[in-house]
């Protein structure tokens, strides 16, 4: 059985040249710099990485540069969400051909299909596939969960079936899910959306998804090692400062991930702007994030530059 996968899943920007093209060289040097600087494991390209505004050459060619950069050091997940099962299975396939280590995958944009509609795509998309697979639950994206029921049935259908990203954000649900999995498979993995640690590590979580490791990943690995280590008076500091800077870069803005990347572009770490329909910041929008990253101590405590 394989070792259970725990930590801070780095979720990478997409940078694009002044051309509006995907920067391969600026995607491989942030690669490795999530490695370097402690980040465990790579899902790309999630939403944060600009996933459904990629061509599908794109999503490809990214595939082959993630699993080039990453070279065996940490494991490396394909998000190959799609609208149609056939189109998500044709990436899942691309990928296990590249090399990645598995893949992730939502239900299907904008259809909002049965729980007996989304085991039938789960099961078709990855079944056959060799590689390791993470459900993602983001009913606010996609308008359907993956409920609690759909998620046994999953585990018992799917050997390959080795965790979930949950961006409910709903303790009791996440609870639950916890408990569950534990009995069914004691090496399943169950991440929360984001940087939440200090909340769903005590029920059984075993990390995050991090739009913020672009940012500070020394931070955020300090709050994973200190809520594993059970320091909570430590821990609840980290986690204060940890959502004062997911709340201004990704949860509260409404052009995410505009502001991860100004915050990048602050640090020395320049990855280019984002696609339409993502508008650039304004003079006060990138005022704050200057201020912010000033008040946390990050020009000092993170690394500038790659």
């Amino acid at each position: 059985m394989k070792e259970k996968l725990k930590g801070v899943m780095g979720a990478p920007i997409t940078p694009f040249t002044e051309e509006n093209k995907v920067d391969f060289d600026i995607f491989s040097k942030q690669i490795n710099f999530l490695i370097e600087n402690g980040i465990r494991m790579i899902s790309h390209p999630m939403h944060i990485g600009e996933s459904i505004n990629l061509s599908e050459k794109e999503q490809k060619d990214l595939v082959d540069c993630l699993v080039d950069s990453a070279d065996n050091r940490v494991p490396v997940f394909v998000n190959v969400s799609k609208a149609g099962t056939d189109l998500a299975r044709e990436l899942a396939f691309y990928s296990q051909r590249a090399g990645a280590s598995g893949v992730i995958l939502l239900p299907p944009y904008h259809w909002k299909p049965t729980q007996e509609g989304l085991f039938e795509h789960f099961v078709s998309v990855v079944g056959d596939l060799d590689i390791d697979f993470i459900a993602y639950n983001n009913p606010k994206n996609v308008q359907v969960e993956i409920g609690i029921d759909l998620l046994k049935r999953l585990i018992e259908k799917l050997p390959n079936f080795i965790g979930l990203k949950d961006a409910t954000f709903h303790m009791g649900f996440f609870t639950e899910a916890c408990r569950v999995t534990k009995d069914l498979n004691p090496n399943f993995s169950i991440f929360t959306g984001v940087e939440y640690l200090l909340t769903s590590m005590p029920v059984g979580g075993c990390g995050c998804y991090s739009a913020c490791s672009e940012v500070a990943p020394k931070l955020v690995n300090r709050l994973f090692d200190a809520c594993e280590n059970l320091n909570i008076v430590e821990a609840r500091e980290l986690q204060f400062k940890v959502k004062q800077l997911l709340e201004l870069l990704n949860e509260n803005h409404l052009r995410y991930p505009v502001g991860i990347k100004y915050a990048m572009e602050c640090l020395q770490r320049p990855v280019g702007l984002t696609r339409k329909p993502i508008m650039p910041l304004n003079d006060q929008e990138k005022k704050d994030i200057e201020d912010l990253l000033d008040k946390l101590d990050i020009y000092n405590t993170e690394k500038i530059g790659w």
